[in-house]
């Protein structure tokens, strides 16, 4: 995510400068690669390169190719593959056995579609969105490697695709995806010919609401930061000093208690940790927390104070349900041995990582399965051209 961020800034630089600049994505994928779908890599005419899309063996190659393979402007997809036994093949020594596509891309500011200018729109008003681009064009199909249709919250849909029965096809695979959140891949079988297409979810940077400004929560801000993601420092001693120790952190509440719930905004996309060290500040913290919304709720303590806090919760506030106390992840972090302020953000960043990408952590050499999982490309026939009217 972090990534990501450095590259919209850089983007958002050139678009003062008037530099020319292109976008390589990684947008599919075969066997073991580097990057996923969806990795990013701003060029600009300069040679200057942000973000990457491998373990550092093709970023030079994609540089060559935006000065000399699309000097009229259109997009081309550049396929890496690195599964021959000698990869003497390219040269590059990835030792990945994978075969990678990339779409490069000349970046027109003006051009709603800009994929950049869409994420950067995602992530300022903190919602998810949808971009779905042609990769792969196969047999007559007026439709260009590079063409897409971008989908937001609001069901606003901006689309360059000039072929009605996909459009309309599209639309509703995209819809399915944003309300799965979860990107795709689809080939679509036209009478002319085949249509690939990644439709790749956008979500905005974590928000991490840290409850406490101890010493402690320092290193926790720094890895978030480090992360990319957006933090909030909750202080309930209302310490003028907690605005110096936290200049990185996007914003501090100083508080008390008594008031946290008309200071804080909690939705389902909240990642909280509660790290005060004041039993009573904890108790109505969690008051809080436990019937919200929130994505992650941690909190530091040994068990048998935790135990002592949902026996307290339980008497002041009546009873809570199931779900609500299952939010609550106590002690928070993973087991690593932790004992040391950074080792134990370590851990808790870990847990939070781990459940936004809904896995349980563990050895990476005790996995029976990939680490990521293939792409499933779901192909769909379309039978036939229905006339759709949209705002191009």
């Amino acid at each position: 995510m972090k990534e990501l961020n450095t590259i919209l800034a850089v983007f958002a630089e050139s678009q003062h400068t008037n530099e020319p600049v292109f976008l390589a994505t990684v947008v599919n994928v075969q066997g073991s690669t580097y990057r996923q779908p969806g990795a990013r890599m701003l060029i600009t005419s300069s040679g200057k390169m942000v973000g990457t899309i491998s373990g550092g063996c093709l970023e030079n190659d994609v540089l060559e190719h935006t000065r000399v393979s699309i000097p009229d402007g259109q997009a081309i997809v550049v396929t890496y593959d690195t599964t021959a036994d000698e990869d003497i093949v390219w040269g590059f020594g990835l030792g990945c056995n994978g075969v990678v596509e990339v779409l490069i891309e000349s970046l027109n500011k003006d051009d709603p579609r800009n994929p950049l200018a869409f994420i950067n729109k995602c992530f300022s008003h903190h919602q998810q969105g949808i971009i779905a681009t042609v990769f792969a064009v196969e047999g007559t199909v007026n439709v260009q490697v590079g063409a897409r249709l971008i989908l937001n919250l609001d069901n606003n849909i901006s689309t360059n695709i000039a072929e009605s029965s996909l459009t309309k096809v599209l639309i509703k695979d995209a819809q399915t995806a944003l309300k799965n959140q979860l990107s795709s891949f689809h080939k679509y079988q036209l009478l002319s010919g085949k249509i690939s297409v990644f439709i790749e979810f956008i979500q905005p940077p974590p928000h991490l609401i840290i409850f406490g400004a101890g010493r402690d929560a320092v290193p926790v801000t720094e890895f978030a930061k480090a992360l990319g993601w957006q933090v909030t420092i909750v202080d309930c001693r209302a310490s003028e000093a907690t605005q110096e120790r936290f200049l990185i952190a996007d914003e501090v509440i100083l508080t008390r208690r008594e008031i946290l719930h008309q200071q804080i905004c909690v939705n389902e996309h909240t990642i909280a940790v509660v790290m005060t060290h004041n039993y009573l500040d904890d108790l109505e913290i969690l008051k809080v927390l436990l019937p919200s919304p929130a994505l992650y709720l941690g909190c530091l303590g040994s068990k048998q104070r935790t135990a002592r806090l949902m026996m307290d919760l339980q008497k002041e506030s009546g009873e809570y349900t199931p779900q609500e106390l299952q939010k609550l992840s106590a002690p928070v972090g993973m087991d690593i041995g932790a004992d040391t302020p950074e080792a134990i953000a370590l851990s808790i960043m870990a847990e939070i990582q781990a459940l936004l990408t809904n896995r349980h952590g563990g050895f990476l050499k005790d996995c029976t399965e990939p680490i990521h999982p293939r792409n499933q490309v779901q192909e769909i026939k379309i039978e036939q051209s229905e006339p759709i009217f949209m705002e191009q």
